[in-house]
């Protein structure tokens, strides 16, 4: 099943972004301003996104994000766990390569990047490209 689903811009932190092309409602998600996740900064990303995962498919586009360390990989798993916990699913889009690469040194690129996302040359649409 195909579907489009708008996601309201009621609030600034999450710019709202219409998703095509997945099977139940889901949310692309980017942190305005948050360019490392870091110690400190992971608080913030836990208190807006751990209810938003425990009611809905999330996806957080890192692409703005060019450092992580290991309090951010910890939330990163902590929103994973209470996503899975609560039957949904969480994972992140567009990593930087340096993200990417960290993720993939400690083994959380197979479980929690999401390659099949890519940004549409139109900023507010996020196409799903099919696994070949």
């Amino acid at each position: 099943m195909t579907g489009t689903i708008s996601i309201p811009m009621d609030t600034p932190f999450f710019p709202g972004e219409e998703l095509t092309g997945l099977p139940e409602p889901h949310r692309l998600t980017q942190v305005t301003g948050l360019t490392e996740l870091v110690r400190g900064n992971e608080q913030i990303l836990l208190a807006q996104l751990s209810p938003i995962a425990r009611r809905q498919n999330i996806t957080l586009d890192l692409c703005v994000v060019e450092r992580i360390d290991a309090a951010g990989i910890a939330a990163l798993i902590a929103l994973y766990a209470a996503a899975r916990e609560a039957g949904y699913r969480f994972t992140v889009a567009n990593p930087s390569p340096h993200v990417a690469e960290i993720l993939a040194l400690v083994g959380l690129e197979r479980i929690l990047v999401s390659h099949n996302a890519v940004i549409n040359s139109h900023p507010a649409q996020l196409s799903l490209i099919p696994a070949a």
